[in-house]
Parts: C-alpha cells; sequence; structure tokens
C-alpha cells in the first residue's frame, strides 16, 4: 500500500492498491464484461485483430491453418488474417486473396460476431455479413479462443 501511496504514476498506483486489496480481502474480480462492448467499439480493426490475437489458445490452435480475407465497407479496408502454429497474424491488404474466405462487413460487425452479440447465420441471411467461401471458418476462430477469465489473480498465484 506504501508503494502505491509514494507511486507518482496513476497506473502503477492502481496495480499496487489492486495488489493491496486482493492480498487483503482476496480475488475481486474485473468488471470487463459489462464494460467489453463498449471498450470493443473504441477499438480500430488492428487493435480489435490484435484482442483476438492474444486470445488464441496456441496448442489447441496449433493443427489448424486458416486464411481469412475482411472487407470492412465502413472503413474501406481489407485485412487478411491468418492462422497457422497457434499463432494469429493480421495485416491490410489491396484485395481478399483468391481461394480464401472472404467476409464483407462493418467493424461494428466483426465486434457482435466475436463477442457473440451477432449470430453469423442471421446476419448472411439479413444481408448484414456477405461471406464467399465457408462461413465455418469464422466459428473455427472462434473456437479456438481462450475463454476471458474476470477473476484472474493479479498477486497470488
Amino acid at each position: 500500500e506504501q508503494l502505491a501511496y509514494g507511486s507518482e504514476n496513476g497506473t502503477w498506483r492502481s496495480a499496487y492498491l489492486a495488489g493491496t486489496t486482493e492480498l487483503r480481502e482476496g480475488q475481486f474480480g474485473t468488471p470487463t464484461t459489462a464494460a467489453s462492448a463498449d471498450l470493443m467499439a473504441a477499438l480500430t480493426v488492428t487493435q480489435i485483430f490484435d484482442s483476438i490475437a492474444v486470445r488464441v489458445d496456441g496448442p489447441r490452435a496449433w493443427d489448424h491453418h486458416l486464411i481469412i480475407s475482411w472487407t470492412f465497407a465502413d472503413e474501406g479496408a481489407t485485412y487478411l488474417t491468418e492462422l497457422r502454429n497457434g499463432a494469429l497474424n493480421h495485416r491490410t491488404v489491396e484485395a481478399p486473396a483468391p481461394g480464401t474466405t472472404a467476409f464483407r462487413l462493418n467493424r461494428s460487425d466483426l465486434i457482435g460476431l466475436i463477442t457473440g452479440a451477432l449470430d453469423l447465420a442471421d446476419a448472411i441471411s439479413s444481408g448484414v455479413v456477405e461471406v464467399q467461401g465457408d462461413a465455418g471458418d469464422l466459428g473455427l476462430l472462434v473456437s479456438l479462443l481462450a475463454p476471458v477469465d474476470i477473476n484472474f489473480a493479479i498477486v497470488t498465484p
């Protein structure tokens, strides 16, 4: 606690106080579930893909190879994501890569698909999301993401 009070940096002060609370009272959780939709809405497409890449369960994804092209109508940009050797990488491209599953959607629709707020089958049938190729590739990618644990320990093992 004294480290927190002596810290000039707000981030470090918060981390020290969170650690102190955990040591005194036990794990207290992180209120991210309510704010996750608002948080995701503030992210750029690149940041969304980065946040997805961090959650990939490497050992489970090791044997899968997925290449998905994403065209965002609202941003006028096309991205290519590749899952290989348990890691997800992305980059901007000029056009969807031939022979890949290609999605055409808005950034908000991607957030809905990843968070589960938007059903892929409903989005495709209503025309909100267009897909060429195997729409199941997105389901596979989402199934390879590790669940979010809001009760992770900060200090204690």
